[in-house]
């Protein structure tokens, strides 16, 4: 029963992550608070008002990723896929994408260092950024321009 209830979890953190990835409008550029004003970011004329968030899940994505193969939920590539859908629909420039890339791999990492073994506290992480994950989503989903 448990098991079921992880599973759907999962899906609805699967399917609001990707109806926000196929969903997901562009806005017009904005500043993004943290970057300083005229950096190569800013400059490039890509930055979008949902920018904080977006770089949240990316990082979510890759907590998750490394965190379920962790613990065995045998998900494959699945939240790397999920990232690259993220990188094909907002990755519009080099710099952008690499932010991105950059936010996965922070949240990848971090995790990497923190958990060497599957434990209760990882499993709740899961379920804590797979909340958060849908949460995110939502937001950035019913703001989309």
């Amino acid at each position: 029963m448990y098991a079921k209830a992880k599973n759907r979890r999962v899906s609805g953190a699967l399917l609001a992550i990707g109806v926000f990835v196929c969903g997901m409008g562009l806005a017009p550029g904005a500043h993004i608070p943290g970057d300083p004003p005229g950096s190569a970011w800013a400059a490039a004329g890509d930055a979008k008002p949902y920018d904080d968030k977006l770089m949240r899940l990316a990082e979510i994505l890759g907590a998750v990723h490394y965190l379920r193969e962790l613990c065995s939920a045998n998900d494959g590539q699945l939240w790397r896929e999920r990232m690259k859908e993220l990188l094909d629909t907002e990755g519009g420039t080099a710099i952008r994408r690499a932010r991105l890339t950059r936010s996965f791999n922070q949240g990848y990492r971090s995790y990497r260092r923190t958990y060497v073994t599957c434990t209760p506290t990882a499993q709740s992480s899961i379920e804590r950024f797979l909340a958060e994950g849908i949460q995110i989503s939502d937001s950035l989903v019913k703001t989309a321009p």
